[in-house]
């Protein structure tokens, strides 16, 4: 009988990790279709040559005394991002018959005509105060900081730049570049970066303008877009990798075009594969067609709503379309508060050049609230971008009467409850699976007359500490979190999924510490079995990629099983008698 028991038990344990596993897996993060890229070239244009980047100088040379070109390093800084390089069309040459020769030329990842994107939005000044930011009520911002402000998350924002205004004083930055004028000064001089910044990260609680969503986070102000508000593909491209090697755990592109870049398409791959989310506009042609790179698999496409949570009339949609949240139009006056329904946030005024509060309008407003509230979900320990988009996705709200379709994506991203879903679901599953582990062990060690513990308060509390840690409580700060997360207040989000924390390797060193206290074995086995849960949510969910272990061959979720078992193995036998 007691046998039957065990097995129903470990049945249990299986059951709660498959439904675990469909509940963070089944939400659909497709829909993001292939490019259609666009070759034509109109006149005089650069080309983009994106090659391998183990090309050495040597076969640089080579390379471009076969086609006869002159190549010049698209960003010519000391460690350049990788191997892509610009070069005119020779005078004369069939520019279609070169694109494809250099394609076929197995040093080339991509070769594109290099092409302009935009910055979304028209802009429109006005006055402040927090009172004015509906879009913030539109998202839930004030139980969302309840949780968290997105503390040491690093948040690229590539665009024109970001500008120091009095309403970013507080705000922490992160070392930026500009690759429009290839230096260190990364200051805006448009005003578009900076308002977009303001968003996700405008200094708030400062008695003083306006508030940002996720304000304990640190802006990387990357200037890809001049003070005309376009810019290079190569530009962007070169961005977004420096932000993924540079410590970026979200990226924020308010920017795009109608033609897609296999280039830039390359990047976008590259810094989610590196552990990046990305989160893009969709466009403001009001029309069927997500802009790129929004488009690309691995983005999150946002599109935008205005105060009465419908769609706006310049928001683009589409399949591509993950998201909605608030852009805001600055033609009509839907809450009656006597200004235009724009987003309010402190920037420089394109036309003076000078600091002030001003509301504009387009998905390019809606884009950096969907990449705060990201910065909030990673600062909690949902650092894998699939998994960040899962979160956002299935906590995402549609008004009355509207449908999951081609306009919201998903929804209308909700920042109280994707926090609500990261603590509260992931922790009430790590607490229980801890809680059926030891029921399993337990029975199995009774079952057989080695039980050598005494099971009580001390067993479930340190099963507490392993597992989940105080989820249930609002800013518990380091004990909000199981103890494999504590690397998230020790080391921050950069250094997040540490493998001395993902591993069995504290309740090992705790058991050859503390063994031959034998009133502390309880301890031991509660610590080592939470532990073990944690490790086995945080593979079914796919909710970290560990620290410094390959991304290959399910290296990861072959690490966190291992120790899983290693850490159930230990609890084993240290309940033994």
């Amino acid at each position: 009988m007691r046998r039957k028991k065990f097995w129903l038990v470990v049945g249990l344990v299986a059951l709660v990790l498959a439904w675990f596993w469909w509940r963070e897996h089944g939400t659909d993060t497709a829909g993001h279709g292939l490019p259609q890229y666009s070759d034509n070239i109109t006149g005089p244009s650069d080309l983009l040559i994106d090659l391998r980047d183990d090309a050495d100088h040597a076969a640089l040379d080579a390379f471009a005394r076969r086609f006869g070109l002159t190549l010049r390093p698209n960003t010519p800084i000391e460690e350049p991002v990788d191997r892509l390089e610009r070069a005119a069309v020779p005078a004369g040459a069939d520019a279609q018959a070169l694109l494809s020769a250099l394609r076929a030329d197995p040093l080339v990842e991509a070769a594109e005509p290099d092409l302009v994107y935009e910055a979304f939005g028209p802009f429109k000044p006005n006055d402040p105060k927090y009172k004015y930011q509906w879009h913030l009520q539109q998202i839930h911002m004030p139980d969302a900081w309840a949780t968290s402000a997105g503390e040491g998350v690093i948040v690229a924002v590539i665009d024109t730049g970001v500008a120091r205004v009095p309403d970013l004083a507080q705000t922490e930055f992160a070392p930026g570049y500009n690759f429009v004028d290839k230096s260190a000064d990364a200051t805006d001089d448009h005003g578009h970066g900076t308002h977009v910044a303001g968003t996700i990260a405008q200094s708030t609680n400062n008695g003083l303008g306006v508030a940002g969503i996720a304000f304990r986070a640190h802006i990387m102000p990357l200037k890809v877009l001049s003070a005309r508000g376009s810019g290079s593909v190569g530009d962007i491209a070169d961005a977004v990798r420096w932000a993924a090697d540079h410590g970026a755990k979200v990226i924020n592109m308010s920017l795009g075009g109608r033609v897609a870049s296999r280039v830039l398409g390359n990047a976008v791959r590259y810094a989610h594969d590196h552990g990046v989310v990305v989160v893009c506009a969709a466009g403001n042609d009001g029309r069927g067609q997500v802009s790129y790179p929004a488009a690309y698999p691995g983005a999150i496409a946002v599109a935008a709503t205005q105060f009465d949570e419908t769609t706006t009339f310049y928001s683009n949609w589409g399949k591509e379309i993950d998201l909605a949240a608030p852009g805001g139009n600055t033609r009509v006056d839907q809450n009656g508060d006597g200004f235009p329904d724009g987003v309010l946030q402190n920037t420089i005024d394109p036309r003076t050049g000078k600091d002030d509060y001003l509301w504009f309008m387009g998905t390019s407003m809606a884009s950096p609230h969907v990449a705060g509230v990201a910065a909030l979900v990673v600062s909690q320990g949902v650092t894998q971008p699939d998994a960040v988009e899962r979160v956002l996705k299935s906590s995402a709200r549609l008004p009355a009467g509207k449908q999951a379709d081609v306009h919201y994506g998903a929804g209308i991203v909700d920042a109280s409850a994707a926090l609500s879903a990261v603590g509260s679901r992931h922790g009430a599953y790590e607490l229980g699976l801890a809680g059926l582990l030891g029921l399993a062990l337990l029975m199995r060690l009774r079952g057989r007359g080695v039980l050598g513990i005494r099971p009580g308060l001390g067993l479930l509390t340190a099963a507490l500490v392993g597992s989940s840690g105080l989820f249930f409580l609002p800013r518990a700060g380091l004990f909000a979190h199981g103890f494999p997360a504590w690397d998230l207040a020790l080391l921050g989000p950069s250094g997040h999924a540490n493998p001395l924390f993902y591993s069995a390797l504290a309740p090992l060193a705790a058991a050859l510490l503390l063994y031959g206290v034998p009133r502390l074995r309880g301890l031991l086995v509660g610590f080592a079995v939470g532990v073990a849960a944690h490790l086995l949510v945080t593979f079914a969910g796919g909710l970290v990629d560990v620290r410094y272990v390959p991304n290959l061959f399910y290296l990861d979720q072959i690490w966190l099983t291992a120790h899983a078992l290693a850490c159930l193995a230990l609890a084993y036998v240290i309940a033994k008698k």
